[in-house]
């Protein structure tokens, strides 16, 4: 590799890790956070927290590594063509290879780690991370919750406990019971006992309000009613398996007989789909960038920041692909469907490229995106200036 690629190359791959660990790290916070009620609902320990976290992070890298190599190598190009670097590079006759080289080498390397990520090591995580929560909920009425407590035991299932006596017996229970938008259901028992599967729990001695929604309530007192937990997967330790839990060898063949792939095989074949197309968005990306911002240009000519466009090329790029996966889940027409967001747009680049031609917004549009962008400016400086002021 020439000098100046592996210039190129290091500014290019030191601005991606700069942009993806920063945002790799909010994202995986925010993910950890919506799960902190393992911990206070449950009441794990912190290292079974930690635990679970990491086995979240697989599931983000492939998301967001190609949004940072798009930040990447607009903004390390951008600063070269700002410095008149690129300018200079074209004046020495170099060829354009020596920016596309360096920059489409990241961009193999990354989708080389999507790929990976995406179909060896992001399933076995999320089976990993769903029965670590199945089995901390496992058994949660009859060892975890506190006494005297509301606390919910699963979306729109509430349950207060007076008192735990020992055989998993409950004294004074108190349910209430969302989930049906058919009818509301609240339960009083004075004693209730869970079975040893955890799947059943039998309350004696008690009555349930049913309220439909006209407003209607109907009172039944009973000496013994069973609720009947095993529909909770939470509850009872096991684990739904769904099509981005599964191998890859069980997507290329799957077992006909499996209770899961009979009720949605159209969900294991968008996803198979989906593996086999998310490794080519980096290099789409990493074309696209070079579209945008691989040649030297006038500053004067800049109306809207290259970052700017090529992020919004990437974001509708993904929303297409999301929404086209989504629907070939139930039309198998949408198949082949999946791989035109990251293909067709990489052959547009790969055209553009070999023609010498630069990706633009129409003028009327960026003209309107400048004016909007710099009325902001002025309200901000307005803002600053209205502050310092007082």
């Amino acid at each position: 590799m020439k000098l100046i690629e592996s210039y190129i190359l290091r500014r290019t791959f030191q601005m991606f890790l700069a942009t993806l660990l920063p945002i790799l790290a909010i994202i995986w916070t925010i993910q950890v956070l919506g799960r902190i009620n393992l911990v206070t609902d449950t009441g794990q320990s912190m290292g079974s927290f930690a635990t679970l976290a990491s086995f979240i992070l697989p599931t983000i890298i492939p998301v967001v590594m190609p949004f940072a190599l798009v930040i990447g190598i607009t903004q390390t190009l951008n600063a070269m063509n700002n410095d008149s670097e690129l300018a200079v590079i074209d004046a020495a006759g170099s060829p354009r290879s020596v920016l596309y080289k360096p920059v489409l080498l990241l961009a193999a390397m990354t989708a080389l780690v999507s790929f990976v990520t995406t179909t060896f090591v992001e399933p076995p995580a999320r089976v990993k991370a769903r029965e670590m929560v199945a089995e901390a909920y496992a058994d949660l009425l009859g060892s975890v919750i506190e006494e005297k407590t509301f606390r919910s035991i699963e979306k729109d299932l509430y349950v207060q406990i007076s008192e735990r006596h020992s055989g998993r017996i409950l004294l004074g229970l108190f349910m209430v019971d969302y989930r049906d938008p058919a009818f509301e259901m609240i339960y009083y028992a004075r004693e209730g006992s869970i079975d040893e599967a955890g799947t059943t729990l039998t309350m004696r001695n008690g009555e349930v309000h049913r309220k439909t929604p006209d407003g209607r309530v109907s009172v039944i007192k009973f000496l013994s009613y069973a609720f009947d937990l095993s529909s909770m997967a939470e509850s009872t330790g096991r684990a739904p398996v769904y099509a981005a839990d599964r191998s890859i060898g069980f997507l290329l063949n799957p077992d006909p007989t499996d209770k899961y792939y009979r009720d949605a095989a159209g969900s294991f074949h968008a996803e198979l789909h989906r593996r086999f197309s998310d490794w080519i968005y980096p290099i789409s990306y990493a074309l696209i960038a070079l579209v945008i911002v691989g040649g030297a240009r006038s500053h004067r000519r800049a109306r809207l920041h290259p970052m700017v466009l090529a992020l919004i090329i990437a974001f509708t790029m993904r929303w297409l692909g999301f929404s086209l996966t989504n629907l070939a889940k139930n039309t198998d027409q949408y198949m082949i469907m999946i791989y035109a967001p990251p293909v067709v747009p990489g052959l547009v680049a790969i055209y553009l490229l070999i023609s010498q031609r630069q990706m633009k917004l129409p003028t009327s549009w960026s003209n309107a995106i400048g004016k909007a962008y710099g009325q902001v400016q002025q309200r901000i400086l307005a803002m600053r200036s209205k502050t310092g002021g007082a």
